[in-house]
């Protein structure tokens, strides 16, 4: 596939990118309507929602849509879901030394990072990272929504453990926008979220151990996520 004269390779598939958009338009509607409880400028979403009722039931509603993009995967294309899985788990001495040039990397430098896998090691942390956060926030916030069911103690420990989950979720989420969105090749990596493609050259800069697989087995497609 070529797009402008460049070569393009397929990186990610339609259930993946729905996935994703799916789990991203859940927590900001989750964000929004959570924000009210935490400071009074938010006052406006309870009126957007007709009250402090209407938002709360639209926060639960968010919940479980939070819950679905993984419920999908594992349906649509269970192949990625756990493709994803071994990636992130999987932390070998490239990864740790991305790290060390990773700053520069950040601060849209030039920076001599070693050859990363189909998720480079900031993308497997940002993973890891967010899985935490929701194994927080949904669990904590399962017991404040049925409250009958749970001791005194575990409903007094859910309200912290869901602040605390909100406020790593969100330095999270703003780190992985910025890197998507606001850094120099944003524009390359986000075309691969929503295209589902990324120009060779990207691929062998940015993910140069799955970029070389790709070129050993002679097929772009088959190590795809």
């Amino acid at each position: 596939m070529t797009k402008n004269n460049q070569k393009m390779v397929k990186r990610f598939s339609k259930p993946v990118i729905i996935a994703h958009w799916l789990n991203a338009g859940a927590f900001f509607l989750l964000y929004l309507t959570g924000l009210p409880m935490y400071t009074e400028l938010f006052d406006w979403v309870y009126v957007v929602f007709g009250g402090p009722a209407g938002a709360r039931l639209v926060h639960r509603i968010g919940a479980v849509l939070f819950i679905l993009p993984v419920v999908y995967i594992l349906l649509a294309d269970p192949k990625s879901f756990f493709y994803w899985i071994k990636q992130i788990l999987t932390w070998k001495s490239h990864d740790f030394q991305f790290f060390l040039q990773f700053p520069k990397e950040f601060f849209g430098g030039h920076a001599k990072v070693p050859k990363q896998d189909f998720y480079n090691a900031g993308e497997k942390l940002n993973s890891l990272l967010a899985i935490i956060t929701t194994i927080m926030l949904m669990g904590s916030g399962f017991i404040m929504w049925f409250p009958a069911y749970f001791s005194q103690s575990m409903i007094m420990w859910a309200y912290p453990l869901h602040n605390i989950g909100l406020g790593l979720s969100i330095a999270v989420v703003v780190g992985h926008i910025y890197l998507s969105v606001g850094h120099p090749n944003s524009r390359v990596s986000l075309r691969g979220m929503t295209k589902g493609d990324i120009p060779e050259t990207y691929a062998k800069d940015h993910h140069g151990r799955w970029y070389d697989d790709l070129k050993q087995d002679g097929s772009p497609k088959k190590k795809q996520a």
